[in-house]
């Protein structure tokens, strides 16, 4: 792995059975993603894109291969090792927000950080949730704030232990076009202010050319590896 690489991933291969057969997912699969880097992870439904996002981010296990995330191998390791890695170094963003309907938004942007042993990370949270537009919302439950307001709240829990790779899968998926350029905005403007390296999976081509690099998949590979030397400034008109 080289010192500028925060995510190095070698032959990855998963399979999974299937009705007495083997189902191949991601095949032989290399890349690598340096700091600060934007990357997108794009193809046709049923190409592998989550699965080829969970690999890399250690949500799961490869066939074979390695995954390199953060200067750690992944492989060796147990799931509760995997978790720390994550934690330490990791922010997501999900199509599904994954808000805990229980906790309010500060609250539930404070989850990471009190995971990782955080004292206060109220005011970190405040801020973080202030500079998305929902200062005002700190107190709302998931179940009153909008899926555009909600993907604001995960989007702030994301970013709330300063991570060095943000994975976003299908981030604005569940949202109307104009909201869903509104938070693609605030996606870049936060990844962009905090240096982060952002891995985003998507089917949307639009949101695909704000990233500097396109890994186009098909069929569980990489059949083209594209760099976009002038990342679209916006994805909607």
């Amino acid at each position: 792995m080289s010192e500028a690489s925060v995510l190095q991933v070698e032959s990855l291969t998963k399979t999974f059975p299937s009705g007495g057969r083997t189902l191949t997912v991601i095949d032989d699969v290399s890349f690598s993603v340096d700091e600060g880097d934007t990357c997108s992870i794009v193809g046709p439904s049923g190409s592998g894109k989550t699965t080829l996002l969970g690999l890399c981010a250690g949500l799961d296990q490869p066939t074979t291969g390695r995954v390199e995330l953060c200067g750690v191998g992944l492989r060796p390791l147990d799931e509760d090792q995997r978790a720390e890695v994550r934690n330490q170094n990791v922010g997501f963003v999900f199509q599904t927000f994954r808000l805990l309907p229980t906790l309010t938004a500060v609250e539930n942007v404070m989850v990471p950080a009190e995971l990782r042993g955080d004292a206060d990370p109220h005011d970190r949270a405040a801020d973080l949730l202030a500079k998305t537009g929902l200062g005002d919302r700190l107190g709302h439950y998931p179940s009153q704030l909008s899926g555009g307001e909600r993907q604001r709240v995960a989007m702030a829990r994301a970013f709330i232990n300063r991570p060095r790779v943000l994975f976003a899968d299908e981030p604005t998926g569940n949202l109307d076009a104009e909201t869903a350029g509104r938070i693609e905005d605030l996606l870049f403007d936060l990844n962009e202010t905090t240096g982060t390296t952002l891995v985003l999976v998507s089917h949307d081509q639009e949101l695909a050319a704000r990233t500097e690099r396109i890994l186009h998949l098909r069929g569980g590979e990489i059949v083209e590896d594209e760099q976009n030397p002038s990342p679209a400034e916006s994805a909607v008109a």
